[in-house]
């Protein structure tokens, strides 16, 4: 059964009450230790719930440190304040219950299921609604949830793949057919660990185009790259990350600029904007 936020009646009652804030994530302190390094180090951030952010940093900066604590494969250190961690509001999890809640395709799970799995599309979207890697013998597919994969391979540009093995599509296809298996769950929001790599710059358009449909759509987004280029015009607040913690975060506008990516990347380096994408490159 999914869990919805319900607004207490008395808001409606009293307009004047201001609803409280809900966040999807919100670190605090948070450290986590990989090989005896802090891989995130005391990190503190809140992401609302509605607000389309993208957390961008160089390699080592702690993003796939963050994709694993949020799918709770990796946990901070615990402090004496308040917990280091919570996913939608609270800090325990049924790692399947909060699938249920959150649509999460990372670089991790699309290697899991494409080596050697020959499942094909359509199984690997309706996997997406047990929280499974494979649909077994004693699992009850229902019509239901047959016509709901299919709306979401659509959706995706992805419904030629259904009968494809995943094994024998491209990168492009299985990204497309992975995020439709987070979808079909109908999650509050969708979190994206480097999106379009290994897309070339058509099927990297297209991609971002379906992400734009999924945005307006009214799903929260949570890209992490390090690819600017990769920023959607839906996203409105950008979070960069450097040596496991925050290095400057604010809305787009102010913080995608020369003078602070130049700081991060330790480059001179040139930003410029179309159509609401950016890019940037070395100033030489």
């Amino acid at each position: 059964m999914k869990h919805r936020f319900r607004t207490p009646v008395s808001w409606f009652q009293n307009p004047s009450l201001t609803m409280p804030q809900q966040y999807l994530l919100e670190l605090n302190n948070a450290t986590v230790l990989r090989s005896g390094t802090p891989a995130i180090d005391k990190l503190t951030v809140k992401i609302p719930l509605g607000r389309n952010t993208a957390v961008l940093g160089p390699n080592g900066s702690g993003k796939s440190t963050l994709v694993k604590l949020i799918t709770r494969e990796l946990y901070p250190l615990h402090n004496d304040a308040e917990p280091p961690i919570r996913i939608l509001g609270h800090e325990r999890w049924d790692i399947s219950e909060l699938r249920s809640q959150l649509g999460i395709v990372s670089r991790d799970m699309e290697k899991a299921l494409e080596e050697g799995d020959s499942r094909s599309g359509i199984e690997v979207v309706l996997s997406g609604f047990f929280s499974t890697h494979a649909l077994y013998k004693h699992t009850r597919v229902t019509p239901a949830m047959r016509d709901e994969a299919i709306r979401m391979l659509d959706l995706m540009e992805a419904a030629n793949f259904a009968k494809k093995p995943i094994n024998q599509m491209s990168t492009g296809e299985a990204r497309r057919v992975l995020i439709a298996r987070a979808l079909v769950i109908d999650p509050q929001s969708l979190i994206l660990d480097e999106p379009t790599a290994g897309l070339d710059i058509v099927a990297r358009r297209r991609f971002l185009e379906r992400l734009q449909a999924i945005a307006q759509s009214g799903k929260t987004i949570i890209m992490i790259t390090h690819h600017v280029e990769e920023v959607i015009p839906e996203v409105e607040w950008i979070i960069l990350l450097k040596n496991g913690r925050v290095f400057a975060e604010g809305p787009k506008c102010e913080i995608l600029v020369a003078e602070t990516l130049s700081e991060l990347y330790e480059a001179t380096l040139y930003v410029s904007q179309s159509s609401g994408f950016y890019s940037i490159e070395l100033n030489s």
